[in-house]
């Protein structure tokens, strides 16, 4: 056997494992899930699924809750991806800077990430529901003191995205501080030479260096908050109840907690599996425009 043919088997050698397990774990259920998207399927044993083609996704588009879901998963998304990045990147100039205790404080940022998402959900929704009024109460601030954040639509979804953002922007961080520790020292000490500010730093230097890091961020950042569940189950179990085109709906039900409504909650698991799919195409486009577009810009800077 020749060198090149060796090459070749264990380039097969290291894809096949990799490549059926993506087929096995992707492929397969995403083709198993599109046709029974397309049936009554009720996932009891031995209930026969009959096909009843475009049915579910007609029933789906005509349903204003799911309507009303997928509007309100890309405002969550859209708010939680410049939230978070603004946070994380804050937070990486602070621990990168010749300060004290800087591990320290790095480490205390990337902990809430530890927390799981139920864990968290809870002890956010103690904080809105107790401690908040309570800090009213204390400093005398009356509005502070009456308001009911996970009572009121748009504020439980401001609450989400902040229990959210504190959950996920230390992770983020990390990545920001990898990219900030390393742009060159020179170009930095170079700036400041040649009279330079912050922020003329900041958009000639900085930024272009750490421009695949945010190619990363924003694709972590937006998966992450378009398919987020278990914050929002925990803390609001998508309510509190809005009023949309004139029919009542769960104002932080997204997507995700939405597609398991509907085939867990609703038992309607063909419906639900039809949903799925939607979500998962929707994502995958996103994802991938998202992508391609933040690699271009790379090229520019």
């Amino acid at each position: 056997m020749n060198k090149k043919a060796k090459e070749k088997l264990v380039f097969w050698l290291f894809l096949v494992p990799a490549l059926s397990s993506f087929i096995l774990v992707v492929v397969v259920p995403f083709f198993m899930g599109v046709y029974y998207s397309m049936t009554d399927w009720t996932a009891v044993a031995g209930q026969q699924a009959n096909w009843v083609g475009l049915g579910n996704y007609k029933n789906m588009f005509s349903d204003l809750a799911f309507r009303y879901s997928f509007l309100r998963t890309f405002l969550f998304t859209l708010l939680s991806v410049i939230a978070i990045n603004a946070v994380a990147l804050t937070l990486a100039f602070l621990v990168t800077r010749e300060i004290r205790f800087k591990n320290f404080f790095r480490a205390g940022f990337f902990i809430p990430n530890l927390i799981g998402g139920l864990v968290l959900g809870y002890i956010w929704q103690f904080i809105f529901k107790s401690v908040v009024p309570s800090i009213g109460t204390l400093l005398g601030i009356e509005a502070l003191e009456k308001v009911l954040i996970l009572a009121e639509p748009n504020l439980a979804l401001f609450g989400l995205i902040f229990a959210f953002t504190w959950q996920y922007a230390g992770y983020i961080m990390m990545i920001y501080v990898a990219a900030l520790l390393n742009v060159p020292q020179e170009l930095i000490e170079a700036s400041q030479i040649d009279g330079a500010n912050f922020i003329q730093r900041l958009r000639s230097i900085t930024i272009p260096m750490i421009a695949q890091a945010f190619t990363i961020t924003s694709f972590l950042t937006l998966v992450t908050s378009f398919k987020q569940y278990d914050i929002i189950v925990a803390l609001t179990n998508g309510g509190p109840a809005a009023i949309y085109q004139g029919t009542t709906v769960n104002s932080t039900e997204m997507l995700a907690v939405h597609i398991y409504s509907v085939a867990f909650k609703y038992n309607n698991m063909a419906e639900g599996q039809a949903r799925a799919i939607i979500f998962f195409i929707v994502l995958s486009v996103v994802s991938i425009g998202q992508v391609y577009y933040n690699k271009k810009k790379e090229v520019e800077m």
